[in-house]
């Protein structure tokens, strides 16, 4: 499988870069593991906005009764509480 041969790749990359010396261990990381860091965290940025503005999008036309559905009526509209609310008992101290 493809994922396996990756993770064997992966594997003899560690155990390379863990026999090298650390000068070159440190050129390694920053000049390769940086960069790919930073656009691992660039491409998360932007799928994560993309799903924010869906969800957003999603929240106001509910909000503005777009949908007609049932499903999302009856999850806007109010829950009625399982357990009536009682009276606080009083101690009596003074």
């Amino acid at each position: 499988m493809i994922v396996d041969r990756i993770a064997g790749w992966w594997d003899g990359f560690e155990l390379w870069v863990a026999g090298l010396p650390f000068i070159p261990q440190f050129l390694v990381v920053l000049v390769g593991m940086v960069p790919i860091s930073f656009a691992i965290a660039y491409l998360l940025d932007r799928a994560l906005k993309v799903v924010q503005h869906r969800v957003a999008l999603a929240q106001h036309r509910v909000r503005a009764g777009r949908y007609r559905s049932a499903r999302l009526a009856q999850a806007a509209a109010p829950v009625e509480p399982l357990v009536e609310t009682r009276e606080h008992a009083q101690s009596g101290a003074r």
